[in-house]
């Protein structure tokens, strides 16, 4: 058995709606299917999804303030004033800023931009930054991907006498900021029909209003920071990124071009997962280490020898901050195992020296490996202060949740699944304490387990490159319209290998009927020593096509993998103990030992705590062997003894090893044939001395020395021959007997049958062998319900 790291929960699509989909629209099958799966069910509205690029955008003007705001700008650009834009320092606030600062340049407007600084100004407006502008007159200041918490800085503003306009998209709190204008999209007094815009998607709709046409040659830019934000690729949002992808593979941005070369990337091939996880993270990386305006720079420079340069800094940046993020990570893994993890609802972490810029991520990959809502801090010891980034899991809304301990959290904001504040050190416990309680009433113990939705079940014969290219019809993916995760069961496993110059991949073959597909698992190399090649597994994964010199072949990148039934891992004549042994899972891990001697042969002093050395049947009949990682160390004296001992269940896996003396057994059972030329012989002879003969004898007939030595124990058993110093001699005998009547013979007999059952079968015939003693080769259908 091989449980799975997450629950799976398989989509199934009604057939009528998947049918009026095909006929009504002309889309493949598994295209319609994976629509109905995402509630898009409708006709029209599936129309409009898959052919978004036929809409047109909202008007901007639905924007509450979006009138007024757009009055003022262009007020102050006909007086030639100086217009401030306030961004922020991720990939959201740099392309917001950016784009904001090309927009009204369009306009020739005399503007500039400022983001503050993480480490020294923090999050959003603040009020000497304001000061600051005033004192250099700015009168009208724009927000970008921030500004919607900043209460109290708009009241500065207000005293300075600057017009402070706002575009956000963060959760508005209770009380709005009296700013000149806000436009959010979800403005309380707003009829904005798309909630879901990134910061930059709010600003591009500023710039739209401005301008008076839509601006499609920064839709390039809304793409980069909508897939940077990990806002909803739905709706609008869907609209924008598609243009700004097909923007991006003719951009005439110098700084994207110098980018994508340092990469490595051929920016034709820009895809929303090369900004996901390639160029996201270098414009993110400058406000994350240092200061953000770098990024900003590279995508204003009109020079294309300044772009290399700031794009190679970037690259340098990035590296610096996976680094850290490693560093930080590794101390909070440590630190976590050291709490009792039943207790921790909400883990909350935080030390003095972690970098603020990147605990974001760090709070990630703990979030990835914990699957628990997390807050990591970092503490400033002179102010006595705790600077965190939050992210959390399905069923916990962070935001929320955060909202009911406003009492100790001065400055916070976010989102559902990620949030940052700003606390007094004094007040994290109590913040831990408070969020723990609120998670432990609103979660349940199965949402600590993470769900993989997924969204068809399909099998091998449906897949090939034609079906995988449809895919494509759904694209882009990301937040609310995730790539597509298919099931496949009842697979057969091959070529099951570790890859990678760290050997943590994992490589292998699928097989079902006549049908194969390679499979890859990034990050899951540890698998394959957990995988019998006689195994069927279950398998979910996102489908790709894998190009090779040319060739196009289909591929599936696994994300999970669980074997339903016990599994039998064959290691008969591993003499690498140290090695399969470790690899061992220790939960309920049992070592079985028959034979004295086995515990001198084999290196069992490691695990001395968890042998079990089974003498009689009163052993092997109390011992349980349900859901046990069982290793059978060596040979049972009696099969009997063997099958006593796993009456009780079907063990989890079952690692067959059988240590043996090899001399002590036979390579073949004597037949009644080799009795019988024997006794021939030996009537012949009357007598023969097995001490000084017996290797000749042997030799000559092409037996091995123990097959004499046996079959003369057997006669003397049974009275047909006398023995004495190395002589055999035929005894005159009355009546017959048979070679059955031996008890030795039949224990040799039942020894040989036993040796031939667990020795010398093969894997497949052994697994057969205890299914068929025990009957565990049943799978009952509410085991597997249990995950799927």
């Amino acid at each position: 058995m091989l449980k799975p790291k997450t629950r799976w929960n398989v989509q199934t699509a009604m057939p009528a709606k998947v049918e009026l989909l095909i006929n009504e629209l002309q889309v493949p099958p598994l295209i319609a299917k994976l629509l109905v799966n995402r509630n898009i069910e409708e006709p029209s509205e599936a129309r409009r999804f898959l052919f978004m690029e036929e809409q047109q955008v909202h008007d901007p003007f639905l924007f509450f303030d979006m009138d007024k705001a757009v009055k003022r700008i262009k007020q102050a650009i006909e007086n030639e004033e100086e217009i401030l834009i306030y961004g922020d320092y991720d990939a959201d606030g740099v392309t917001s800023t950016t784009l904001m600062m090309k927009a009204l340049q369009y306009l020739h407007a005399n503007v500039h931009f400022y983001i503050p600084n993480r480490f020294s100004e923090g999050y959003g407006p603040n009020e000497a930054a304001f000061r600051k502008a005033a004192e250099q007159g700015f009168r009208l200041i724009i927000t970008v991907d921030n500004g919607i918490a900043a209460v109290h800085e708009a009241a500065v503003a207000k005293e300075l006498g600057i017009d402070l306009i706002i575009t956000d998209h963060h959760e508005p709190g209770p009380v709005l900021p009296e700013a000149f204008a806000i436009i959010h999209p979800k403005h309380p007094a707003g009829q904005y029909p798309f909630k879901e815009l990134a910061g930059v998607g709010v600003a591009y709709k500023l710039a739209h209003a401005l301008l008076g046409k839509e601006p499609e040659q920064l839709t390039e830019l809304v793409a980069i920071g909508t897939i940077a934000d990990l806002v909803p690729l739905n709706g609008e949002n869907r609209l924008l990124v598609k243009k700004g992808l097909k923007k991006l593979k003719t951009t005439d941005c110098h700084g994207m071009k110098a980018l994508c070369e340092v990469i490595g990337i051929n920016i034709e091939d820009i895809n929303e997962d090369t900004i996901g996880f390639m160029i996201g993270p270098r414009l993110n990386a400058p406000g994350r280490l240092d200061h953000a305006a770098p990024a900003v720079d590279l995508l204003m420079a009109a020079n294309v020898e300044a772009t290399m340069t700031l794009a190679e800094n970037l690259d340098l940046m990035n590296k610096e901050r996976q680094k850290m993020v490693q560093a930080i990570a590794d101390e909070a893994f440590h630190m976590v195992e050291s709490l009792a993890m039943e207790e921790q609802h909400v883990i909350v972490l935080g030390k003095e020296g972690w970098n603020p810029g990147v605990i974001g991520i760090v709070a990630s990959k703990l979030v990835e490996r914990y699957y628990r809502p997390t807050i990591i801090l970092s503490y400033n010891r002179d102010e006595e202060t705790a600077k965190g980034s939050a992210r959390s899991i399905k069923g916990f809304d962070m935001f929320a949740n955060l909202s009911k301990c406003r009492s100790i959290l001065p400055h916070f904001g976010g989102h559902t699944m990620a949030a940052g504040m700003t606390l007094s050190i004094k007040d994290v416990d109590a913040l831990r304490e408070q969020l723990n309680e609120l998670a432990a009433s609103q979660l349940q113990a199965e949402d600590y387990v993470p769900i993989a939705e997924l969204d068809a079940k399909i099998d091998l014969e449906e897949i090939d490159l034609a079906s995988i290219q449809q895919l494509e019809l759904l694209a882009p993916f990301g937040m609310h319209n995730p790539k597509p995760i298919f099931f496949i069961e009842q697979l057969h496993l091959d070529q099951i290998r570790k890859i990678g110059s760290n050997r943590n991949h994992l490589k292998l073959m699928l097989k079902q009927h006549d049908h194969v597909l390679d499979a890859v698992g990034f990050g899951m190399g540890e698998y394959a020593d957990h995988l019998s090649p006689i195994a069927k597994a279950s398998v979910i994964g996102e489908l790709a096509v894998n190009e090779w010199n040319n060739i196009k072949k289909p591929q599936i990148f696994l994300k999970d993998i669980a074997v339903s039934e016990w599994q039998l891992f064959d290691v008969r004549g591993n003499k690498q103990y140290e090695k399969w042994m470790s690899n061992i899972p220790d939960n309920k891990r049992i070592f079985i030992v028959f034979q004295q001697h086995t515990f001198e042969k084999l290196p069992l002093s490691t695990y001395e705590n968890e042998v079990l050395y089974v003498t009689d049947e009163n052993i092997a009949a109390s011992f349980d062997p349900a859901e046990t990682n069982l290793v059978l160390c060596d040979l049972p004296p009696s099969m009997n003894l063997l099958e006593k001992m796993l009456i009780g269940g079907a063990p989890s896996r079952i690692y067959a090893h059988f240590y043996h003396d090899e001399h002590h057994f036979f390579s073949t059972m004597p037949t009644r044939e080799h009795f019988k030329w024997f006794y021939g012989f030996l009537a012949k002879r009357k007598s023969f001395n097995l001490k000084r003969y017996a290797d000749e004898l042997a030799r000559f007939r092409g037996w091995s020395l123990e097959t004499i030595h046996f079959m003369s124990e057997v006669f003397f058993e049974l009275e047909f021959v006398t023995m004495k110093d190395g002589i055999i001699s035929l005894r005159s005998v009355q009546g017959k007997r048979d070679l059955s009547e031996s008890l030795l013979y039949q224990q040799k007999q039942s020894q040989f049958a036993l040796e031939n059952e667990l020795l010398y079968s093969t894997c497949h015939e052994l697994k057969h062998w205890f299914d068929k003693k025990t009957q565990w080769s049943v799978t009952h259908e509410e085991e597997v319900e249990v995950w799927i």
